[in-house]
């Protein structure tokens, strides 16, 4: 299975993200929309682990959540990776979530575990566009520019599952575990 360890925001952010997406969905039906409830920001992208690799994980990251406070965190703005995938960027202790993150993936080597190592830049991902739109990521962007949500705080550590490449079916992802950030 694909496992990544994320942060996801609560309900009440990505509706309000969602309402303002609305009239997009509407105008864009062809692009392939991320479900909502699947929305997360990865801290660590492990890709493709055997099933015996997640079980190491649990333990050490539910030490790390429960020495960990909360961030503060915002849904801003909006951009584009490659013309082709929409995202919204993330504001608030966007420092703090560098640090986790940080932690993470050493807590992740320290577990023997290898993975690609890849620049945190700090996104939720909303959307991809097909290989024969080259322009509705660009305008959908702009149209999300100015968008800033209200601040919350990051409520749980996610070691994630997903089926990507597993047939015809949209990926689904779903929680292996997750441990609330409990330090002060």
């Amino acid at each position: 299975m694909r496992v990544f360890i994320a942060l996801a925001p609560p309900d009440e952010a990505k509706d309000e993200l969602a309402q303002e997406l609305g009239p997009a969905y509407a105008a864009y039906p062809r692009m392939r929309w991320n479900r909502i409830e699947d929305w997360h920001i990865t801290l660590a992208f492990l890709g493709e682990l055997p099933v015996t690799a997640p079980p190491l994980l649990r333990a050490p990251l539910a030490r790390l959540a429960a020495t960990r406070k909360p961030l503060e965190l915002a849904l801003r703005g909006g951009g584009q990776f490659d013309d082709r995938v929409l995202w919204s960027g993330i504001d608030g202790d966007v420092d703090g979530l560098r640090e986790l993150a940080t932690e993470v993936r050493a807590l992740v080597r320290e577990c023997g575990i290898a993975f690609q190592e890849r620049t945190l830049r700090p996104h939720l991902t909303l959307a991809r566009a097909r290989r024969d739109d080259p322009t509705s990521v660009l305008t959908v962007a702009e149209r999300l520019s100015t968008f800033s949500g209200r601040p919350w705080p990051t409520e749980r550590l996610h070691l994630v599952g997903s089926n990507y490449g597993r047939g015809p079916a949209p990926i689904r992802y779903r929680d292996i575990a997750s441990w609330p950030f409990e330090g002060s």
